[in-house]
């Protein structure tokens, strides 16, 4: 008799279950914005220098966040990589991340392994593992990049400005308040001189 009621439970809840799931899933997909872009479309901004430091700013483009498409899920953009241009080593406590090389050649560092890649080469970060890269070609890298979730893509927002306006260097205060502000989506170590 309980097996039988204990089988009328879980069936109970089994459709109960799946009559909800639907209902939510439809409801987060309809809050995004679907989106069709260009190469050159999307959030187009560049890092602002660090006050003392030598480097170009370099383009990024935020294509699919919160903010561009309503993404609760995912971050995705792409971003040149200067000729001996380098993302310093960091890490991502609560985020996955993919990066794809479309071309050039660039050492990696991931976690314990440092490897030469070159165009077309996929890269996959897990959470809270170091990330560290340095392009080694003659031309600028174009990479993309995707997140699992969001929350760095608001540390780069922070760390720059719309492309086209100044691009006024950081004071090292400045950064500090930010990385501070942004912890929960990106740890950088010292940077490499």
């Amino acid at each position: 008799m309980r097996y039988a009621a204990l089988l009328t439970g879980l069936g109970a809840l089994l459709i109960c279950g799946s009559a909800v799931a639907p209902f939510d899933v439809q409801s987060q997909s309809h809050k995004s914005t679907p989106l069709i872009l260009e190469k050159d479309e999307g959030e187009r901004r560049v890092w602002r220098p660090l006050e003392g430091m030598q480097g170009l700013p370099s383009l990024f483009i935020l294509k699919v966040d919160p903010r561009n498409g309503s993404s609760s899920h995912l971050v995705f953009g792409t971003e040149d990589l200067p000729v001996g241009g380098r993302i310093d080593a960091h890490r991502h406590p609560t985020s996955d991340e993919i990066l794809f090389l479309q071309n050039g050649v660039a050492r990696v560092s991931v976690g314990d392994k440092v490897r030469e890649v070159h165009a077309g080469a996929t890269v996959f970060i897990p959470a809270d593992v170091r990330i560290s890269a340095v392009n080694l070609g003659k031309e600028p890298i174009h990479l993309i990049y995707v997140f699992s979730a969001p929350g760095f893509d608001e540390f780069m927002r922070a760390e720059s400005v719309r492309e086209g306006e100044q691009a006024v260097p950081l004071t090292k205060a400045e950064d500090a308040a930010i990385m501070a502000k942004h912890a929960h989506a990106v740890v950088y170590e010292e940077p490499l001189k």
